[in-house]
């Protein structure tokens, strides 16, 4: 007897993939890459039980998509790492996955060719490359989690994580982020709505029992021990920023109020510079004039940069890419961000200890 499809009507194809474990004896953890890790998971938490009192800074590309511009700007950070160290402590920003309202580019991952071919395959593994050789130069790297499954692929290379603002609501994301290695940045809501983000720490602190894979791909039931390093981003909302001095007391009153330490990261993007990059030194400064004036529950910054300022769109014959120069949200260049980072080193040296 025929019966009617009824599983799967919409799905065109299942396409294989490499096993976690596969893909890491492929690409195995180098004893520098584990170093850079091990140290830089290591300084952010003493950042945020300060231990440390230096600010950490996330600072990089919106996105990745070509790697041979990722890695100059990685050894630009580096360099510059060694100048800042006594006041901050500088984490690339290496972002693969990017979530989209309605259509368009994914990131590298999900389409590495930028041709709509979607070897995500292929995007597991050059991301994963990337990732070693920018940890291979002693840089920390953070992203965001927007993939469940993706960690168990990229996790062992990442020191810190973000949550986006569209995700930080999702009961996935907050139970995926009771299991990260690393410390966790909660963004509050595109509306600008902080206690979805204390929310999201507060479960994240938890344990969990949710469906994930193993490093052998198989299906399996993660168990998680939860994480204590929940922390939150404030990155504006609904048109406004919330990085000035009222916004961050209301944010501290609402950790407060939950009983969680006051940790706040301030994106210097997004809504806070009103997508406009040229203003996140703007932003930056007032970060810093806060610090200096004693505030001490700010404790780290994102930054969006790149060689080269601004944004383009993707154009048919790759070959006319800028080089240096975002394909998503448009950043600062790679002056800007150099000068913004040492001026911001002189003010910190300042700061009341």
């Amino acid at each position: 007897m025929n019966t009617p499809d009824i599983e799967n009507i919409n799905v065109i194809s299942f396409a294989p993939m490499p096993t976690p474990a596969e893909l890491h004896a492929r690409l195995p953890l180098s004893a520098s890459a584990f170093d850079t890790v091990n140290r830089g998971r290591e300084a952010l938490r003493d950042i945020i039980d300060r231990k440390d009192q230096r600010l950490f800074v996330v600072v990089g590309p919106c996105s990745i998509h070509d790697p041979v511009a990722g890695l100059d700007y990685a050894r630009r950070l580096k360099a510059l790492q060694d100048e800042v160290k006594d006041t901050m402590l500088l984490v690339m920003r290496v972002y693969f996955e990017k979530p989209r309202t309605t259509t368009g580019w994914k990131g590298y991952i999900n389409d590495p060719y930028m041709d709509d071919t979607f070897k995500v395959n292929e995007g597991m593994e050059k991301a994963r490359r990337f990732l070693l050789d920018v940890c291979e130069l002693g840089l920390p790297t953070a992203t965001e989690a927007l993939d469940p499954i993706s960690p168990q692929y990229l996790g062992d290379l990442i020191a810190w994580t973000a949550i986006g603002a569209r995700t930080t609501e999702s009961q996935t994301h907050r139970e995926m982020s009771s299991g990260l290695s690393t410390p966790v940045g909660f963004k509050n809501g595109t509306d600008g709505d902080i206690s979805i983000a204390v929310n999201a720490i507060l479960s994240s602190a938890h344990p969990h029992s949710f469906l994930g894979i193993n490093g052998e791909g198989n299906v399996s039931i993660v168990r998680t021990r939860g994480n204590a390093y929940g922390h939150v981003v404030l990155r504006g909302g609904d048109g406004r920023p919330n990085y000035d001095s009222v916004s961050i007391a209301i944010a501290e009153q609402a950790l407060a109020k939950a009983k969680l330490p006051a940790n706040l990261v301030v994106d210097c993007s997004h809504a806070n510079s009103y997508k406009k990059p040229e203003l996140q030194p703007l932003v930056m400064a007032d970060v810093i004039h806060q610090i200096v004036q004693g505030n001490r529950s700010l404790v780290g910054v994102m930054i969006e940069s790149n060689i080269v300022k601004g944004n383009q769109k993707i154009p048919q014959d790759l070959s006319q890419l800028t080089y240096g120069c975002s394909v998503t949200d448009g950043c600062i260049d790679w002056d800007t961000t150099a000068t913004m980072l040492r001026e911001a080193h002189a003010h910190l040296l300042k700061r009341p200890r």
